[in-house]
Formats: structure tokens, sequence, C-alpha cells
């Protein structure tokens, strides 16, 4: 625990090399025009070092890219590959891992050890990794890189540890999965094939052993070649030579047929009793035209071949359908019996993969769903049942629906709000799925000790916001809100969207949610806003739509003074310009010059609408077009639900409108804010005459190659939300020529307006893209019936201080260093029915800053947060207490004010990738890590950061990774996580009889040890492949697990594998015994028959 006292005598301060209210560092700029009265402030800080720390928690959403796919019918678990090197593991509602490649490269295929609790993954990189289920966190046991050859395709025998590895030169390699080493024992691709044979057979496309004898090995060429080869006899069996290249094959169960996909669309079915030419050809999608050909057909991708009890065999492959129709989706094809299905998909197939009752291949498959991966979407459909309904799926694969363009997150949410949105979300939810359980059911997961409401909230480009319960490091939508139902449908060529090439009007900037009143704000691209009120009745109502011109006759220009390092705020004069205030105009006026003018981008419905219960629009405000150029759009928005006010700016200027009383209060712009107190000179011109485009923001969550920031370079106040590209320093003669002074930052609270203020009241805190702070006082009625009927007054002030960089962040502490929460209304459904005994009045919660004041005086502390720079300053003397420069190489994307570890802090997310905390009011740097080597513009737009130690972002275009900077949560993070692995029996495989054992059963068994271990087959070539050992060992669970809580489950562990050892030394001793007992008996039985024998009778 640390104090700090600090006696304000005039203009002290505690950051080194910086004085107060200089921008430059250099200067006396800001300094108060009076001294304040000195006063003692005393601040216990309880926050250190030690508290902090970064890691990444879950990864929620579809994994980006993917690639491969696998699932373990024992354990019951899924995992998905994807193009980065990302591999998702998923198990029943809560079990979710994210591992990733530190290469970085694609995923090629994935193999489940069936109920060992261990991964093989084969990557792009030619690299085999073998991966750790059986921890929380998942890592990497050994390593094997392929130096020579490039891998195409792997295959793993049910409980076997020898790893059949097919190559792009068509060799086949083993590999010991134990100790992850190469074999000697090596298919090489022209013993393979016939020595009469001309051409190369191609890259290995298939790997299976025969169910019939696990002894033979099919392989499969891409020429289509297909090799039964005997691994005892080290020959080929059979060979097949067929015109169409094959893509995949699938073995009956009994191993005496198979089945080949082609790339003209065809499946052949070929008996191992004569492999001269197909058993059958059928071209399932072909059709015969009237000259008698076969239409040409795509190439079936994969088939697989499965058997059932109770029905026809199942022949499910995705593609083959016939190239006459353009613009066809995808198609997952179901043959059962003579009926066939074809099940349309709205992405192309990447993989997919029946889920059998049965690990054992020898056995009737029986199949009971099929996954089915494609490019943006997972689905399992539900083959038990005649129409094959879908499962509905638990996780939230759906996060990018429509591409995300903005995130809020709430943590320690009212208790009440997740239920309500829960059960008005739930009656909007799709139907028809499948009524059996979801088929991925593996792991096991409990809820936490650490767990409080949290809510997520995802603003997309189709005007669409989402709810999601966050809670417990899971993630469930809550309710869809469509904010496109607001207006009316534009037509085509029409309206903004043409004018601009704007594909996405509705598209959502960002939103303002105030969770204790329910109140809810939606900034969309198209510069309007819209404010809903909840509701848990529907209504009929009428939109109120106010339209405002916010802009100005003269731009604002910055220009080099003869004091142009020293920009200072001047006294009030009488040559302060007065406001721009300029009402809209008649909808569709004109200009001289024909262009458009005061009109707004979007329509509003006119007419009553009827909304069902949940967020109902109550007003939206639109920015009007002037002088034939659109609204540029809008850079910040505050709601406070106790004053009843919304206040919003942009490059223009600033607007606060009563949303109770639906009129505008002020509409003024930037530099008539200051009133004689700008502290820079400015000529003014023409307007400018460029369309501003604001396509941007959806462009930036489709876009596949993220864009890299120069980490030098700060955004501009116009185009920071679209790029990275222009520098910004503090000195005047930096600035750009063209820069506006936009409005960055706004927020209401109770406040001191000016320095004599004895009492706080309402303020209107403003930041601009300058680095300058404006405080804008209010006077309210407090009376519920004079509230809504006389008008409140709204008077800006001034400027209170200055700092490096836009201004991002606004937050109160008092005194002792509490953060001040903003006033809220209690909230009310304003469509229950009415109750005569309880009127419905507003009730209002304050937290006013003097309330706890008593012992430190009046006042509160404001804490400031730009690009470059924090400041904490005393109210209402405006005396900077503490300056912190925060980079000066970099600029902060996101700060944000937070509760943690019962105490308050700074976050800061930097450009260059580092997350920093300062300590509050001190700031104090309490961690800095360098968190992302680089940042992109998706990770900028999205990062948020939220109470209880907790922050998130998109690390991709369909993905949101939340992690957490605290201590604590990283020591409990094993908690509460799921288990992917549980411990569970091997079923046992089917007793086969004894005439179908005698006939048709393996002639023997087949010890691979024996053929594939190092006494038999020698050692591998060194340069052909290179073992790296991993850090999955205790070491590296060590390393991902942490503290007490690692170490015990690593005990747990290591008992459940000793007593799994145990177990099967017990049934080996209980063999042994019998064996002996056998042996004893017949011993026995031998001695008495031949105790009375003389010798010469034996």
């Amino acid at each position: 625990m640390k104090k700090f006292r600090k006696v304000l005598d005039g203009l002290t301060t505690s950051s080194p090399g910086g004085t107060i209210g200089t921008p430059s560092g250099g200067s006396a700029a800001g300094t108060p025009t009076a001294a304040p009265t000195p006063k003692e402030i005393d601040v216990q800080e309880t926050l250190i070092s030690e508290n902090f720390q970064l890691c990444k928690t879950v990864r929620h959403g579809f994994p980006y890219q993917p690639t491969a796919l696998a699932f373990d019918p024992v354990q019951k678990i899924l995992a998905i590959g994807s193009r980065s090197g990302g591999v998702r593991i998923l198990g029943r509602p809560g079990v979710d891992c994210y591992c990733q490649h530190e290469s970085g490269a694609a995923v090629l295929q994935l193999q489940f050890l069936i109920n060992e609790g261990a991964l093989v993954t084969a990557c792009a990189d030619d690299t085999l990794h073998l991966w750790n289920l059986r921890q929380r966190r998942p890592a990497v046991l050994h390593s094997l890189k392929f130096n020579r050859e490039r891998i195409t395709f792997c295959h793993l025998p049910f409980q076997s540890k020898w790893l059949y590895v097919g190559t792009e030169r068509g060799n086949t390699h083993i590999v010991n999965i134990e100790s992850f080493v190469l074999s000697g024992y090596v298919i090489m691709w022209n013993k393979a094939i016939e020595l009469s044979t001309k051409t190369h057979p191609g890259p290995v496309v298939h790997l299976s052993d025969s169910p019939k004898d696990e002894g033979k090995l099919l392989i499969g060429f891409e020429s289509g070649t297909v090799v039964q080869w005997d691994l005892r006899a080290k020959k080929a069996d059979f060979r097949i030579y067929y015109d169409e290249a094959i893509h995949s094959v699938s073995w009956h169960h009994e191993g005496k047929t198979f089945m080949c996909s082609h790339s003209d669309g065809s499946l052949t079915l070929w008996n191992l009793r004569n492999t001269t030419k197909p058993f059958q050809v059928t071209f399932p999608h072909g059709k015969i035209q009237k000259d008698g050909r076969k239409e040409s057909c795509k190439p079936i991708l994969k088939v697989e071949y499965k058997t059932s009890r109770s029905s026809e065999p199942f022949v499910i492959f995705s593609g083959g359908l016939s190239y006459d129709k353009a613009g066809r989706r995808p198609t997952l094809t179901i043959m059962h019996g003579k009926a066939i299905t074809v099940l349309e998909m709205d992405y192309p197939i990447v993989e997919f993969m029946v889920l059998c009752e049965t690990p054992y291949i020898n056995e009737v498959q029986d199949p009971y769903a099929v996954v089915v991966l494609l490019e943006k979407d997972l689905i399992v459909v539900d083959l038990t049942q005649s129409n094959f309904p879908v499962f509905e799926n638990p996780y939230p694969m759906d996060v990018h629906e429509s591409p995300v363009t903005c995130t809020a997150y709430f943590a320690d949410c009212p208790p009440d709000i997740i239920p309500i949105l829960y059960s008005i979300g739930a009656k909007h939810k799709k139907t028809g799925y499948s009524q059996k359980e979801w088929p991925v059911s593996g792991g096991s997961w409990t809820l936490g000790s650490h767990t409080y409401p949290e809510i997520i909230i995802t603003g997309h480009a189709d005007g669409s916001v989402k709810f999601w319960d966050a809670s417990a490091f899971t993630l469930q939508m809550l309710y869809k809100l469509k904010t496109s139902k607001v207006f009316e449908k534009p037509k085509p060529g029409e309206g903004r969207a043409a004018e601009l090439g704007e594909e996405d009007p509705f598209a959502v900037q960002m939103v303002s949610w105030c969770p204790q009143s329910r109140i809810f704000c939606v900034v969309g691209i198209s510069a309007h806003i819209i404010l809903y009120r909840f509701s848990k009745y529907d209504s009929n109502t009428q939109i109120v739509s106010l339209e405002v011109r916010l802009q100005c006759d003269s731009e604002d220009i910055i220009t080099p003074s003869e004091n142009e390092n020293n920009p200072c705020f001047s006294e009030p004069g009488p040559h302060s310009p007065q406001p721009h205030h300029q009402h809209p105009a008649s909808p569709g006026s004109r200009t001289p010059e024909g262009a458009k003018d005061s009109i707004p981008c979007l329509k509003v419905k006119d007419r009553v609408v009827r909304v069902p219960p949940g967020y109902q629009s109550e007003l939206v405000i639109q920015l009007l077009w002037v002088d034939g150029e659109p609204p540029p759009q809008i850079t910040s928005v505050d709601i406070n639900s106790a004053y009843g006010l919304l206040a919003f700016g942009n490059c223009n200027g600033l607007a606060v409108v009563d949303y109770l009383q639906k009129t505008v209060l002020l509409c003024i712009s930037t530099l008539d804010l200051y009133g004689a107190t700008d502290p820079y000179q400015r000529l003014t011109r023409s307007p400018r005459r460029n369309r501003q485009s604001t396509s941007g923001l959806t462009e930036l969550t489709d876009n596949q190659q993220s864009t890299d920031m120069d980490r030098s370079k700060s955004p501009t106040s116009e185009s920071r939300e679209n790029s990275f590209s222009r520098s910004r320093s503090s000195s005047v003669s930096s600035i750009d020529r063209d820069t506006k002074e936009a409005v960055t930052t706004l927020q209401f609270g109770e406040s001191y307006g000016r320095k004599n203020d004895v009492l706080p009241g309402p303020c209107l805190w403003v930041g601009t893209s300058l680095g300058v702070v404006l405080l804008i006082p209010m006077s309210i009625p407090i009376d519920h019936e004079e509230r809504m009927e006389d008008s409140v007054t709204v008077g800006p002030s001034g400027a209170v201080q200055m700092l490096k960089g836009s201004v991002l962040r606004f937050a109160f502490l008092d005194c002792s260093g509490a953060l001040i929460q903003c006033p809220y209304e209690v909230w009310r459904d304003q469509n229950a029915p009415e109750d005569s005994d309880r009127p419905r009045r507003r009730k209002l919660v304050h937290f006013s800053p003097s309330s706890s004041q008593d012992a430190c005086g009046e006042g509160h502390l404001t804490v400031v947060c730009s690009e470059r720079q924090a400041k904490v300053f005393l109210m209402p003397s405006q005396s900077c207490l503490f300056v912190h420069n925060i980079t000066e190489s970099s600029f902060v994307l996101r700060a944000d004010v937070v509760s943690v570890c019962n105490s308050v802090c700074l976050a800061c997310f930097c450009a260059n990738g580092h997350v920093m905390m300062l300590s509050l009011p001190s700031l104090r740097p309490l961690m800095d890590v360098n968190y992302l080597p680089l940042t992109d513009m998706r990770i900028a737009r999205t990062f948020y950061f939220t109470n209880g130690g907790q922050a998130l972002y998109l690390s991709s275009p369909t993905e949101i990774q939340r992690i957490t900077y605290t201590q604590e949560m990283c020591d409990n993070l094993q908690e509460m996580l799921g288990e992917l692995f549980t411990p569970i029996e091997t079923p046992e495989a089917q007793n086969r009889g004894f005439l179908k054992g005698f006939f048709g059963g393996n002639p023997q068994t087949f010890d691979r040890e024996e053929l594939f271990g190092e006494a038999a087959a020698g050692k591998a070539s060194r340069s052909l492949a290179q073992h790296i050992p991993g850090q999955g060992g205790l070491e590296g669970m060590k390393v991902a697990a942490g503290g007490a809580v690692g170490e015990l489950a690593r005990a747990r562990i290591a008992l459940d594998e000793r007593g799994q050892r145990l177990g099967e030394l017990e049934e080996r001793t209980a063999l042994m015994m019998t064996s002996a007992e056998t042996f004893s008996k017949h011993a026995h039985e031998m001695m008495l028959k031949c105790k009375d024998k003389k010798w010469y009778q034996f």
C-alpha cells in the first residue's frame, strides 16, 4: 500500500519531464488563471504491479478460414483447424478451447488418438505436432519436421501407435506416436506401382487399413491409382488404374468392397475379388442428355460409405453437381437406399465427417449424424430422421452473420437484465431443429466461483445489434435488434447508398448503453442516431424524427501564430464569435446548383408501426446534407437517462438533444464552443467540396488481409475511423492544414461548470481532436412536471485543459480516489398498464461528488486521457495534479477507467500493440506488456476494456478474443476452463461369432511393433525429418497452468494416469493368475493320470 499526499500550492506536477497543461512539455499553456486554494488530498492507492498480468482466456465465434475437421467418437469432442494455424476443440457447451501453432502454418489435417486425450496435427510447413489434451490448456508434446517431402495425407488406425504419413512424392512413411520418431519402414511409390508404369502416380490422397485385415494398407494416389499394400510381405496385393483422378476412398465395414470419388463427379465401387474394373460406376447428379451422353459434373471431393443395422447403407458425399446451372449453392448429398436427398448449404463445404456409434472400422457403423464444416458455419445433420433436420448449434458460431463493426463489453451488470433479454429473445428463435441432444457432448465444465453477469454487445454491417450473455467465459446470444426496421427500405438507385456507393447504409458505428435504465443508443454510418427504450409489452409507436443541420459557415483551419508552440487561452472579449446555429430546412430542398441540401441520408417510417416486446425505437436523429455534401460521420456520443439528454459530435461541431421533450437544445460548431478562449488562431475559407466516403467501416471486417498500422502515426479527426494514415502532434506547426477539429469524446456527469462554483451540477465534458477539454454546464429542472415542460439551459464555459493528441476518455473520482458513477434513471416500463395507486414517475439515482467529501472538502478529481497523455486535475479549481506521457512513438487507441481489485485504474491499448495500466490518481505505471506485435484496424475498432480485469477484441472477422489483465484471474484460469478429456472406458469390440471369425476373420493378429520397430525396420534417415521436443510435458504444463491450481491439476492428471496403469497391471495380473490356475489344474490331472503307470507304459 502506497500513500500519496500532495499540497496544491500553485502549479505542481508529479510527471517527470513535463509541466502542467503543456501539450508539448515545454510551455505553461493551460495554466489556471487563478491559483487554487491550498488544500491537502489524501489518497491511498492499493494497486501494485503484482496485481496485473496479461493472458488470453477464451475465444468465441466461428474459426476463421477453417481447413480441417476431426472427431473423437469415444470422447465426443470435435477439433477444427484453420489457415492461420489455430485449432479449436469443442465439447459440451462451456468446453471450448483454442490452441495456436507457433509457426502460424495452416492446419492440413487433424487426427485424434481416440480416447487417449491426444491430437495429431499436420501443418502446411510439413510438420506434425502431438498435442496433449489431458490438461485444460493443451500443449505440444512432440513435433516432427519433414525436410525433403511435403505431407499430403495422414492416417492413424484405432488403438495403434503408428501413424501413416503420405507425401507429395507418393511415398508413405510411418511415425511412432509415442516417441515421434520415423520408422525405417517406408513404402516407396516406385515399389507400390508396377515397374512398367511410365508415369508418376502423383501425391498420396488416401491411406486406410483394411477392415478385414489391418496388415493390409490401402493407398490412393491422385492420378487414379489405388494399391493395397501387404505390410508383412512388403509387396502389393493388387493395383487399380482408373482414368479419373481420385479425391477420396471409403471402405465397406466388411472389407470386401470400397468406394472412390472422382474428379468427373462419379462414384466407383470396387470388389476385391475382381480389381480389373469397377463393380459399379454411378454419376449421382449426371443426367443423360438428348444425344445419349452424360452431362459433365463437378468433382466429388469426399465420399463416406457407412452401413446400418436397421436400414440400407448410407452414401454421403460433397460436390458432384452438374455444370449446367450457374450460381448453384454448395451441396451435401445423402443417398440412403434409393432415396437421394440434396442439402443445399449457404457457404462452400470445407470438410464433412460422418459420426458413427462405434470406433471399430470392421463393425456395422450405424451413422447417426454428419458434421459439415463450411467456410463460415458449422452444422450437424441428424441422420436418424428421414427429413434430416439439423441440430441447434449451442456454440456462438454466428457472431459474423453480418460483419462486426463495433463492440461493447459490460461486466457486473444488473442481475435481472440477462434473464429478461433472454426471455424476449427466445420468442424469436428459429424452429424445426432436431429434437435430439447435440452430439458433440464431450468434456466437462462447471460454473466457476468468479462469476457475475456480463454482457457483450456487437454492432453489425447490416444494422443489426446483438446482445450476448458472456458470463463465466461462455457466450450465448440473448437478443437481436434490427435497427434497419426504423427506416423505409431504400429503392434501388436512390438515396445515399446510390450516391456514394454505400453498400451498408444501416451499418452500426458505435453504441451507448445504460444497463440500469436500459436506455440504448445506436449510431449509424449514415450519420443517424436511434434511441431505444426497453419494454416487456408490444406497442403501436409513431417514431419521432429530428433532423439536425450540424454545419458552420466557416471551416476551422489552424495556422501558425507568432507563438506557435505556446497556444494559450485568452480572456473572453467582445470579439467572441456568435454560435452558427442553423435550423433544418424543409426536406428535399435544393441549392441553386441543384445539389442535395437539407435532406437526411435515410427516410424514417412516418406511419404508426407495431413493435414487439424488447427494445423499441423512441427517437431518430439524422444529420442533413449541406450544399450537396453528405453529413460527416458522427465521431462521439453519450446519453444520460437521469438528465434525459443525448449529446453527439462530429468534425463540424456538437449537438445536444433533449430526448424527453424531443427538441434540439444546442447545435454549435467546435469553434463557437470556445468563445474567446480559443487557443489557436484560425482562418476562414470556403467549404471543401471533396466528398467524404464512409465505406471504410464495413470494408475492414470483410477484408481478409488485415491492414498493418504504422506505429508512429496517429489518425486525424476525419480519418480516425477509416485509416491510420496521418500524423498528429501537439505543436501547431505540425497539424495538417486540412484537419478540422472534431468532437472525439463526450461525457455527462455531476461536476463544477466554473471555477467559482460552490455546488456541483449537471455538466457535459467535451474532448476534441486537438486535445482541448471543454466544459458545458447545464441547468435541468428537478421536478418531473417541470422537466417535461420547461426547457433545459445549456451554456458553454470555454476551454479547461489541453493534452497531446485527441481526447479519448473522461472519468470522475472523489477525493478519496473512488470512482463516481454517472447519475441514471431507474428503469420503468412506459408501456406497462397504468396503476392509479402508484403513478409512474421518474426515479433518479445521483452520485454527487460532494456527498462523501466531508473529510476532504468539496470538489472531485477528473481523469482525462488522450492519444498520448493522461492528466488528473482537481475541480472546481481546474488545477492539474498529475500528468503522465503515455507514449511518444505511438498513440493510444482505447482508454478506459476500470474497477479492478477493489480499486480503479486507467487501462490503455496502444497502436503498437502495448497494453498499459496506470494507477489513479497518481498515473503511476503498473503494467506495460507488448501484447500484439501488429495491430490492424479491426482490432483497433473493437478493443474494449471492462471492469473485473477483462477485455476483448475481434481477433479475426469471425472470432472474439477475450483476455484478462489481472493476476488473480490468470491464477484461477484453470479452474474456470472446461476439461477436454474425461476418463471413459473404451467400448469393447463386438463378438464376431464362430463361423464369421472362422471363415472371414483375421487370419492372425498383426503386430505393428514387430514390423515398424527399430529392431526390424531400422532407423530412418536423419535428414528426412527432424524431431522437435515440445513443452507439453510437466514443464510446459507448468507454464500453461501456473499457481497452485495448476499443481493440483497436474497431480490429478498424474494420479489418473497412474490409476490407469495400475488398472492395466491389475488386469494383466488377473489374467496371469487365471492362466497359472489353469496350468496347475492341468498339471494335477496329468499327475493323477500318470502316477500309477510304469515307465515302459509311457
